[in-house]
């Protein structure tokens, strides 16, 4: 595929190519810094502490509500 394909792409046939590259690297090919890291497994631990009590909500929640404020 040449430059001058993908300018041809529509937008959302480029986003779909962008997605097939994304979702063609391994966890290997893409290495998280170590404050990346860190600070994702910060947030693992507090998504877990609050799933345990009950304070976590499910995107399908979160997205209704969101959902609801744009559209009282």
């Amino acid at each position: 595929m040449t430059h001058d394909d993908i300018v041809r792409m529509t937008a959302p046939e480029r986003l779909a190519l962008i997605g097939d590259l994304w979702d063609s690297l391994s966890e290997e090919d893409t290495p998280l810094p170590m404050p990346q890291f860190q600070e994702l497994q910060r947030r693992m631990a507090s998504f877990d502490r609050d799933r345990d009590r009950a304070h976590a909500v499910s995107w399908e929640h979160l997205k209704a509500e969101l959902i609801k404020r744009e559209h009282p």
